[in-house]
């Protein structure tokens, strides 16, 4: 081929001959054995092989979204959950798009250096924020490789900060019954239903909120946590062992219950409360006097009886066990 005809075939596109010549045979040398030797034409498919796979790869680097734009789409594809976890994912994405710099970067070439700058930034003074943080992070860039405006996953090469369990003291018989007696009160009557499952089933109170009319069986004295409503996504039946003088239409959840449930808690002389203590309380003197843990294991909803031991059961007396159960176990 003639000088003429190369540089009419190179007119445009800002490169000579030469440098033609150069690229094809950086890309021959790299093939290496494969291209050693070979003779003109498979020389030619090798190149154009190389051509081909090299362009898709710049086209599919190109091919991204911004991470706010990934973040909100991520969010609005698992729009289907519970409002609670569209409410929790939405205020985790709101404060990692709070960290500087961070809405417009492409996702495709984001870090795992930049993404724990990102967990660190936004929640790095609580650990158990960090980790939630975490999950919804590498589930963003999980949802992003799905739409192919990323190949990798960064937050995976991140680990999880340990978890120090601290010690949470059930409640001693004396506060039980100062919550009981406030929910004796007029006032705050319409509230014993939810004592009863708080501190004698073991219902989580964000469940407890979500209880209806439905849900509860009297004839059995059974109460039905749906799938829906559990923190875990698994449906349990517990027993519904409630307060003395308790009937079947006294069994409902009151409105605005979170504001309920505050002021009683004031009422009864707590200032300062930790969350989730009635749980404990209930696990610690279920263990004590039934001493049945699969038993107790299946009222809770956990999978298997370690996390009872290692972070539900405080050692206490059968016989304050006993106190604590005598007002509410039928005869």
């Amino acid at each position: 081929m003639n000088t003429r005809l190369i540089s009419e075939l190179m007119k445009g596109c800002n490169l000579h001959g030469a440098d033609a010549a150069r690229l094809v045979l950086e890309c021959i040398e790299s093939l290496g054995e494969r291209a050693a030797g070979a003779p003109r034409d498979r020389l030619m498919r090798l190149v154009r092989r190389v051509i081909s796979a090299g362009v898709a790869v710049i086209l599919a680097e190109e091919r991204t979204e911004c991470f706010e734009k990934a973040a909100w789409e991520s969010v609005e594809a698992r729009s289907g959950r519970r409002a609670t976890t569209t409410r929790d994912l939405r205020y985790y994405v709101r404060r990692m798009l709070r960290v500087e710099g961070v809405a417009h970067l492409p996702l495709r070439g984001m870090t795992t250096s930049q993404c724990r700058i990102i967990l660190q930034k936004a929640f790095g003074n609580s650990v158990h924020s960090y980790r939630k943080g975490r999950v919804i992070l590498h589930s963003i860039f999980a949802y992003g490789i799905k739409q192919e405006w990323c190949d990798t996953n960064p937050v995976s090469r991140i680990d999880n900060p340990m978890v120090q369990e601290r010690s949470i003291a059930p409640l001693s018989n004396m506060e039980v019954q100062e919550l009981k007696k406030t929910a004796e009160e007029r006032r705050f009557r319409d509230m014993r239903f939810s004592l009863s499952l708080l501190l004698y089933s073991g219902v989580r109170p964000a469940e407890v909120e979500r209880i209806s009319p439905e849900d509860v069986c009297w004839e059995e004295r059974q109460v039905i946590i749906r799938s829906q409503n559990s923190k875990t996504g698994g449906g349990r039946v517990v027993p519904l062992r409630v307060l003395p003088g308790m009937r079947r239409q006294d069994c409902s959840v009151p409105p605005n219950w979170q504001n309920r449930w505050l002021l009683l808690r004031r009422a009864a002389g707590f200032r300062h409360w930790v969350p989730d203590v009635c749980r404990h309380t209930f696990a610690t003197y279920h263990a004590a006097y039934f001493r049945n843990l699969p038993e107790l294991q299946l009222e809770m909803g956990h999978r298997d009886v370690s996390l009872l031991r290692s972070r539900y059961i405080a050692p206490t007396l059968q016989k304050t066990a006993a106190e604590f159960w005598k007002p509410v176990l039928r005869k």
